[in-house]
């Protein structure tokens, strides 16, 4: 299972020693985005990960590709000054992975071409002589849309290309491809474990893979893409029977007006995001809630909208609408055993005044056995609506405990948030492989636990992380990091952290005893709370 189940003295997990991933393959073939999408995954895990990019070394060292000789990135006879800065390059990044190991790292992942066996070898047989095992990851990639795509989106955007018209830098970068192709030699020695991925993901070939760190680098491995696509995450409206587990009440009439503002806001927001990568605006957009009612209903105006569009351009039954009920546990699980993965393609940019539309499904609707996912932060449901001064008064031990530690803390018939991260397993796969638009509907402390492993903060963080009522968080996954941002769309009724009367905006009153769901959520006057990437570059996330 993922999220960090135990620590060792040696700060090694899994009886896995220290490892380095030596990543080989031409430029443009996914490199970078899969050793930042596998460091996230393992740092997830609890495992020490550290990605060491030759280009990142390089350009901070050195600067852009403007400064540097004209023999660079071209192989074969190079000058005297050429030889001198690619050794310096290199043996800086090497003593950046020994520094890494020597502070208690067990995984580096190696980022650079390393497109000849005999560069491979030596810098193989450079950590095995010091027990480090070594793993070869090679990406190969014959499908000329994923180079464009990865050129375009990432490539050209390096400083090396800074100030350049687009087209000439994809023509330039096209000849530095051609030189490398001259000398690259693909993985064929079988004396070290390797990993080869063909076309990101479609195909996937291994070599004496060992251990279980390894085999579970490989489990990952078989799962990612790197498809553009966005991630919006909602909390769900307001509902009739506001802090009860057992109601599992419907939306209120308030509830429903968020629903629809949601599906406007989201759809809008998508048709700006498609437009700005050029994307077809036909590709689906997929939606997973809980079978919580008010969760579930959240999807129905994406429903309804669809359902609108598809009887007014009378070819209903051609695929605008497909709903999929999911029951088993492991395949789809955001907030309780049971959930709905919701298909829909939607035109951009349509505007459609939605019907009423009644679902039924076939997937049970029975009460979530850990009544805690939806009482979240981790609480016991008999006290997760009593006022702060109660819980201080009536379980001070408890109370102590939850503020010393609130991701580990565990109340009595409930579970802690790493409890949650360690069930939500399935979902972090699900969540790698779906390659379309996704909408993700749950309570605040589900999102808080997908989004830490999005952005890649630490555990500790994640009962800190704000998820208000009203906001739309938007995650882009990109190959150097996560880009995320939250935009405000909703000030009725269930939105948390904001009063009424003269002070108040909307009109409502603030729940003061509703600490445990409002915990880290005051959100007033801010308008965007996360613009950050991991790896190698800081975090920058709003906290309480």
């Amino acid at each position: 299972m993922v999220a960090p189940l135990y620590t060792t003295a040696s700060g090694l997990l899994f009886h896995a020693g220290k490892i380095i991933i030596i990543t080989v393959g031409l430029p443009a073939r996914g490199k970078t985005h899969i050793s930042r999408a596998l460091e996230r995954y393992l740092r997830w895990m609890g495992v020490k990960t550290q990605v060491v990019s030759l280009g990142d070394y390089r350009r901070k060292t050195l600067g852009g590709a403007q400064k540097l000789p004209p023999d660079y990135f071209t192989l074969g006879e190079k000058s005297p000054e050429t030889i001198a800065l690619r050794k310096k390059i290199s043996d800086g990044c090497e003593q950046v992975i020994w520094e890494f190991f020597e502070g208690g790292g067990q995984v580096v992942i190696y980022d650079a071409n390393n497109g000849t066996q005999a560069a491979r070898q030596q810098l193989a047989d450079k950590f095995d002589k010091k027990g480090i095992h070594v793993v070869m990851l090679e990406s190969l990639c014959d499908n000329k849309e994923i180079i464009e795509t990865n050129i375009r989106s990432v490539k050209i955007s390096s400083p090396d290309y800074r100030g350049w018209d687009p087209d000439q830098a994809v023509k330039d970068y096209y000849s530095r491809i051609r030189d490398h192709e001259k000398y690259y030699e693909p993985v064929e020695e079988t004396s070290w474990p390797f990993i080869r991925i063909i076309n990101v993901g479609e195909k996937i070939i291994l070599n004496n893979i060992q251990g279980y760190l390894q085999s579970r680098i490989v489990f990952f491995l078989m799962n990612i893409h790197n498809r553009f696509r966005t991630i919006y995450f909602a909390r769900s409206g307001q509902s009739l029977i506001e802090h009860s587990y057992k109601a599992d009440s419907d939306l209120s009439p308030a509830g429903w007006e968020y629903a629809e503002r949601l599906k406007e806001f989201v759809m809008e927001r998508r048709a700006k995001s498609l437009e700005a990568q050029s994307t077809p605006t036909d590709r689906k957009l997929v939606i997973w809630t809980s079978t919580r009612h008010r969760t579930h209903h959240i999807a129905w105006p994406f429903l309804a909208s669809a359902q609108s569009l598809a009887t007014h351009q009378g070819h209903m039954g051609q695929g605008i609408v497909s709903a999929v009920v999911t029951p088993e546990p492991e395949t789809i699980q955001v907030a309780s055993p049971e959930a709905i993965a919701i298909s829909l393609t939607i035109p951009t940019g349509t505007s459609i005044t939605p019907t009423p539309l009644s679902i039924s499904t076939t997937a049970s609707e029975a009460s979530d056995p850990s009544p805690t996912l939806s009482n979240k932060a981790p609480a016991s449901p008999s006290v997760a609506h009593m006022p702060v001064n109660i819980k201080v008064k009536y379980y001070p031990e408890d109370w102590d405990r939850f503020t010393k530690d609130p991701y580990a803390f565990r109340a009595p018939r409930a579970e802690s948030y790493h409890d949650l991260s360690v069930r939500l397993e399935p979902i972090l796969i699900e969540l790698e492989r779906e390659q379309e638009g996704l909408l993700i509907t749950g309570h605040a402390s589900v999102i808080r636990c997908l989004l830490a492993y999005l952005i890649g903060l630490p555990a500790s963080e994640i009962p800190v992380i704000e998820i208000a009522c009203g906001d739309l968080l938007e995650v882009v996954p990109a190959s150097y990091g996560v880009q995320s941002q939250a935009f405000h769309f909703w000030d009725g009724p269930g939105r948390k952290g904001e009063g009424a009367g003269a002070g108040g905006e909307g009109g409502f009153e603030k729940d003061e005893n509703n600490f445990y769901e409002n915990y880290a959520e005051d959100t007033k006057g801010k308008k965007v709370i996360v613009t950050g990437t991991h790896g190698t570059d800081d975090v920058d996330v709003m906290r309480a």
